[in-house]
């Protein structure tokens, strides 16, 4: 997941914007790496205790995971073994950082944290995924989408996130505003109108020409990341060795940075800014994963006419999807794996897509939300579900690779488009951006 609301952050999609974190997992890995020696069980572990009726389990979430009617449904069950006690904090980026500074003194955390979908590489890593519990269940293969489950999991077996979401992309537009420019409203016709990156600038081009005043999409960092969702190695190779000077990753840049000084808002992507685009009917296009439905609800109100199209340039594309993780430190790991697993079944991610539009990893509920045929009022009763049904079969697994860098090069390169937003040659700005990775340990 990644989302702003979500807390207004990503997501995560992500809020890169002040670079809370960086080099902070990698600090963490290499730390944990030497403390624990690359054993099985790491530090931080200690007695088990069971859990009673008056007992409390904790669990740590960011943003909005759809999970406050589910926890109180929990509790209000007099036959649950134990009571929940969530905590929630607003944006991925500080909860990063707790996250970290908490595994490496081995003790504060909650005993269920979750993960975002693109720092998951940096805990899979030896050393770092020996502070999490091994949640495998034989009993739950099958249970999610293959690609999401298995980026929960470390290359020799070992699970240990489930996952809550994942985030196939449409494309959610304004069709009042397309009217005013004279192009396709139907979702269909927008569908071929958005087939390609090409066919999807160049509808833009004709927009802006003819409405001004609305920008043809939210933000320059909100393409680069569905562009860069398309790519195969982005920022380092199949060994995990750095490599950001390769032509797949040069070609999103020079497109994004391209398009700045005319069809972008060229804000701060999750920033004050961002939302009024939307409250202010100054934004026609954002890609859309199903957890950005709240985000632009959220933003927008008393906003009408947006609308939801079953394309995304170029194919398909996968922004988001977190896990749920049980760290060593836990004194109820039975207890945690148990609640984990009960939130990530089907009835409760679809509870959870209903509530936050978090689109479900779990195939069952998938399953269920496609013959309930669910539509969303705001978009203009678009059949959502179905819609985020085809596009997640559009997704190519494995794109983009994410090695154990992937979270803090993206966020040096976030910051990049971000640079040229404000005014920043778009060479110098790409210098920078090389040279703060040439500085990553």
């Amino acid at each position: 997941m990644r989302k702003f609301s979500r807390g207004w952050s990503r997501r995560l999609a992500l809020s890169w914007r002040k670079g809370l974190v960086l080099g902070a997992v990698a600090t963490f890995v290499a730390a944990t790496s030497a403390a624990c020696g690359g054993s099985g069980s790491a530090g931080g572990s200690g007695a088990q205790t069971p859990l009673g009726k008056d007992d409390t389990l904790t669990i740590t979430t960011f943003s909005d995971f759809g999970y406050a009617d589910l926890i109180e449904k929990w509790n209000a069950d007099p036959n649950r073994p134990f009571k929940v006690q969530p905590t929630v904090i607003a944006d991925w980026d500080p909860w990063k950082a707790t996250l970290n500074s908490d595994l490496q003194a081995g003790t504060g955390l909650t005993d269920i944290v979750a993960i975002e979908g693109d720092a998951m590489p940096q805990f899979l890593a030896p050393g770092a995924s020996d502070q999490f519990v091994d949640i495998s269940d034989p009993s739950l293969n099958g249970r999610w989408i293959e690609y999401k489950y298995k980026a929960g999991q470390t290359a020799d077996g070992k699970q240990i996130g489930y996952p809550t979401d994942a985030g196939p992309e449409g494309i959610c537009y304004r069709a009042d505003l397309l009217a005013r420019a004279g192009l396709p409203t139907n979702r269909d016709d927008v569908a071929k109108l958005f087939s390609s990156w090409d066919s999807y600038f160049q509808a833009g081009q004709t927009f802006v020409s003819k409405v001004p005043g609305v920008h043809w999409y939210d933000a320059s960092n909100t393409i680069s990341q569905a562009m860069l969702n398309q790519t195969k190695y982005p920022f380092q190779t199949a060994d995990n060795k750095v490599n950001v000077d390769n032509p797949e990753l040069k070609n999103v840049y020079d497109t994004v940075t391209k398009y700045v000084p005319t069809l972008s808002t060229k804000v701060e992507q999750w920033g004050d800014d961002w939302k009024a685009g939307f409250a202010n009917s100054t934004v026609a296009t954002i890609p859309c994963p199903g957890w950005m439905f709240a985000n632009i609800k959220e933003a927008a109100p008393n906003v009408t006419g947006w609308d939801f199209a079953d394309v995304f340039p170029g194919g398909g594309g996968n922004w988001g999807g977190s896990f749920l993780a049980v760290p060593q430190q836990s004194k109820h790991q039975a207890e945690a794996k148990r609640f984990a697993n009960w939130l990530t079944d089907a009835a409760q991610e679809s509870a959870a897509f209903e509530k936050a539009g978090n689109y479900p990893a779990n195939i069952a509920a998938e399953q269920e939300l496609v013959s309930k045929n669910a539509t969303d009022s705001y978009f203009n009763n678009a059949p959502t579900a179905s819609i985020l049904a085809n596009r997640a079969k559009a997704v190519q697994p494995g794109l983009p690779y994410k090695g154990d860098k992937y979270s803090d090069i993206l966020g040096l390169f976030q910051s990049a488009i971000q640079r040229v937003d404000q005014g920043t040659d778009p060479a110098a700005s790409w210098q920078t951006f090389v040279q703060a990775v040439g500085q990553l340990s």
